[in-house]
């Protein structure tokens, strides 16, 4: 995506207009124009009072993309009891076929013992709790398959 479209939804998702952001920056409307549709770039300094004035860092701000930031409000604003509701197998299995299928091919139990062992061996060596552990875990698994889309 390129800054100024990101530079656009990031304005449209505060319900800010060009004069607003203009006004609070004192610079014209034309300026914020510009920086929209790519004709100039904001510097530095003013990048910095548009990501704060929009609420997100200079990062998100580069690579503002409405969909994952309305996903992150969505995990943010979930409260644990909700969360414990879900059938994730169900909600994810929608977009993901195997995960509802996988069961009648495989025997978890070897799985589930050698993952609960990593599980101990997080908690033991980094004195996590349960959950955090589980998280790490999760979290390691991700970076793994990342990293495995890559491999020819």
């Amino acid at each position: 995506m390129d800054l100024g479209n990101a530079l656009y939804r990031a304005r449209k998702k505060s319900g800010l207009s060009q004069e607003a952001v203009a006004e609070k920056l004192g610079v014209s409307r034309q300026t914020i124009s510009k920086w929209e549709t790519d004709e100039t770039l904001p510097d530095i300094r003013q990048a910095k009072r548009l990501a704060v004035l929009y609420g997100l860092s200079l990062d998100e701000l580069i690579d503002f993309d409405t969909d994952v930031q309305e996903i992150q409000q969505a995990i943010e604003k979930t409260s644990d009891a909700v969360t414990e509701k879900v059938d994730w197998t169900k909600a994810w299995g929608k977009k993901y076929p195997i995960l509802l299928s996988y069961q009648s091919e495989v025997d978890p139990a070897p799985y589930v013992q050698g993952l609960g062992e990593l599980l101990d061996r997080l908690k033991a060596q980094y004195g996590y709790g349960e959950l955090d552990a589980f998280l790490v875990l999760k979290d390691i698994l991700a970076k793994l398959w990342q990293a495995r889309k890559k491999w020819p």
